[in-house]
């Protein structure tokens, strides 16, 4: 018979150990458990011999199977490149116009442009590219520098104000107030010129001072009548469509310290065929094109008329 202690409540013998006048029971575990436990010990011998298991100095055990992850995911890898390889080949020697007549290459086009547009674009034009503040949106008939397969594509490969040797004749919009090129009262009519520009309501005598000083500084890049200029990337003040704020706090922000973004060149990231691909998920899935009528700057035009007092 056993000299240990036995518990009252319980009768199970104790082990002797004691803490804080709290004494430990002697239960053994349950037999289910025991058995789940030594079959996990030998199915873990079993995993050992068959299976990769244990390093070494200068490798490790390869296992009676040979099995590798590292080289299951080469292969699948390898398949993956193949299937794409065919499909970069056909976009390849398709021009922009023949991937969007070919349903089955545009598909393929889509595919992979969304996939390099969410790795690569969403960052700064948004996951939508409905873009923000200083990013274009990507997804209206508004567009800097041509809605067109071929803008878009060009505009992709050289980026915008990026130093690339192909890019077009870019323009540079003036610091005016920074710079001391114009006085803050000559900028606040200004800024009532530019506001009923977008025919919204101005004061009228700040934007009667206002047109000659927009005639000298701003009418050689926005034109006279304030449409801008597609091929220069040149904004159309005349429209609803601000990429840095159409509030007069901002219009007045971007003629005191000017505005110039920069996308940059992704010719050298990207190859040929994923620059086309990225193109056609852009022009697919934007409004389109401005259209001729804003591809070069009107000759001249009446000066905007206040709507306001």
């Amino acid at each position: 018979m056993s000299d240990r202690e036995r518990d009252d409540h319980s009768g199970t013998e104790t082990t002797g150990h004691q803490w804080d006048g709290i004494k430990e029971l002697d239960t053994p575990l349950p037999r289910w458990w025991l058995w789940m436990f030594y079959g996990c010990i030998a199915w873990s011998v079993v995993y050992w011999v068959l299976m990769p298991a244990w390093p070494g100095i200068t490798g490790y055990t390869h296992g009676m199977l040979g099995k590798s992850d590292r080289a299951a995911v080469s292969g699948e890898l390898a398949s993956l490149e193949a299937l794409r390889g065919h499909g970069l080949v056909k976009l390849k020697s398709a021009s922009l116009e023949q991937i969007e007549a070919d349903p089955q290459l545009q598909a393929y086009a889509l595919q992979v442009g969304q996939s390099v547009f969410g790795d690569n674009c969403a960052t700064c034009h948004g996951s939508g590219g409905a873009g923000g503040k200083g990013y274009p949106n990507l997804r209206d008939d508004v567009w800097l520098w041509g809605g067109s397969l071929e803008d878009i594509r060009h505009t992709i490969q050289v980026g915008v104000r990026s130093g690339h040797a192909k890019a077009r004749g870019e323009t540079v919009m003036p610091a005016f107030g920074r710079e001391r090129m114009l006085n803050t009262g000559q900028i606040s009519d200004l800024t009532e010129y530019v506001v009923a520009l977008s025919h919204r309501k101005a004061d009228g005598a700040a934007v009667a001072r206002a047109r000659q000083t927009f005639a000298d500084q701003c009418a050689a890049c926005h034109g006279p009548a304030g449409t801008g200029d597609v091929a220069r990337g040149i904004p159309n003040l005349t429209d609803a469509e601000w990429l840095y704020g159409s509030s007069r706090e901002a219009i007045t922000d971007q003629i005191m310290n000017g505005r110039n973004g920069v996308m940059p060149t992704w010719e050298a990231r990207f190859s040929p065929e994923t620059i086309k691909a990225l193109a056609v998920y852009v022009h697919a899935n934007a409004g389109g094109d401005v259209g001729p009528a804003a591809a070069a700057p009107v000759a001249a035009a009446p000066s905007p008329a206040p709507a306001g007092r």
